[in-house]
């Protein structure tokens, strides 16, 4: 009897305590389970920053002349090198034309006779005894020798390199022949040859001053060219022309640029890559590590009076480098969070730690990483 009531006054206490404990739950205050973190803070500025987009270029000589025989001939002897200076009307090969049709003496033999027939006739034409058609006839006849023979010796049309010599000793050539004997460049400048498409192009366009395309060009900041072993060639150039017009084909927009060439560096057929500046000035930039993407969107994170981080949808205008360049949603009148966005919650108290903005600019350098 004794443990019974034991057992109750136990039970009875049990539930007593049960109703207490309730009770004071239900009135004590509700506590956050946030806890305010440091996060690096910075107050946004504008910055003038210039990013580079690269393009594929073919390089040329500012003179590029194909050498092409001008009658049909064996070459005899080729009388320059590759890579050669030469000067305008400087032999380059010997042709032996003759073997083809008469031999050397039988065509000055021919010569003479013709010439002998236009002196001839001079005379009775002077006379009015004969038709002056049969003195140009005889004129062209010897016209026609001489040349031949001429054309025996092939001639560079301009001063330049010698390129290579596509034609040795013994080689059959002619004019009908689609590969050159060789080629010819000046190449104290040489032209980079590339292509932009429509967009590419009208960006290039808006971003360059001036009202019209040649007044565009002219002002454009001078440009770098990436050489195919991945240097950067030591000499700028400048864009030149545009063919301004959408290849229907190609979808793309020529261009051409030009480089002074003064150790002949460059050569005709040398690849490479331009890179055009495009240069933003007083722009809003952002390091890439204060943002994160949602749905397609760059998110940021600002931080209001309260120190709460509130996210923010900004719009992108370029990337250069680490850096975000902002068309819009922010401005210098913000600060942002600079990184160890990943952590954090709309919403959510944080404990800024505020640093300089060309620390929150560089790479990586935050006191926030886990």
């Amino acid at each position: 009897m004794r443990n019974r009531k034991i057992i109750l006054i136990a039970v009875v206490a049990s539930v007593f305590i049960t109703i207490v404990s309730c009770g004071n739950k239900e009135n004590a205050p509700v506590a956050t389970n946030q806890q305010a973190l440091p996060f690096p803070v910075t107050q946004l500025q504008a910055q003038t920053v210039t990013s580079y987009t690269e393009y594929p270029v073919n390089i040329e000589g500012i003179v590029s002349s194909d050498v092409r025989a001008k009658t049909t001939g064996y070459v005899q002897k080729v009388l320059v090198d590759e890579g050669e200076k030469v000067s305008k009307g400087q032999p380059l090969f010997k042709l032996e034309t003759q073997s083809l049709s008469q031999d050397a003496e039988a065509a000055k033999a021919q010569i003479n006779v013709a010439q002998v027939e236009v002196n001839k006739l001079k005379p009775l034409v002077e006379k009015n005894i004969i038709s002056p058609v049969q003195l140009e006839t005889a004129k062209a006849n010897y016209s026609s020798i001489a040349a031949n023979i001429g054309y025996a010796t092939v001639k560079s049309p301009v001063d330049g390199y010698v390129g290579s010599i596509n034609f040795r000793e013994g080689a059959l050539v002619s004019p009908t022949n689609t590969t050159p004997l060789t080629t010819v460049s000046d190449i104290s400048k040489v032209y980079a040859f590339f292509s932009l498409n429509e967009i590419e192009y009208l960006d290039f366009m808006q971003n360059a001053e001036g009202s019209t395309v040649e007044e565009k060009l002219k002002n454009y900041p001078e440009v770098s060219l990436v050489l195919a072993n991945g240097s950067i060639y030591d000499v700028k150039g400048n864009i030149q022309t545009s063919t301004g017009q959408v290849n229907q084909s190609t979808g793309t927009v020529s261009l051409r640029a030009v480089f002074d060439n003064p150790n002949r560096i460059l050569t005709n057929g040398s690849s490479g890559k331009i890179k055009i500046p495009s240069t933003y000035n007083n722009a809003i930039v952002i390091p890439q590590s204060a943002t994160y993407e949602q749905q397609g969107k760059v998110m940021v994170f600002t931080v209001d009076k309260n120190n709460t981080a509130k996210s923010k949808i900004v719009k992108v205008q370029a990337k250069v480098d680490n850096l975000y360049v902002i068309e819009s949603g922010i401005d210098t009148n913000t600060k942002i969070i600079a990184s160890g966005v990943s952590k954090l919650r709309d919403g959510m108290p944080i404990t800024p730690q505020e640093i300089p903005f060309n620390e929150a600019t560089k790479k990586v350098a935050t006191l926030f990483r886990n």
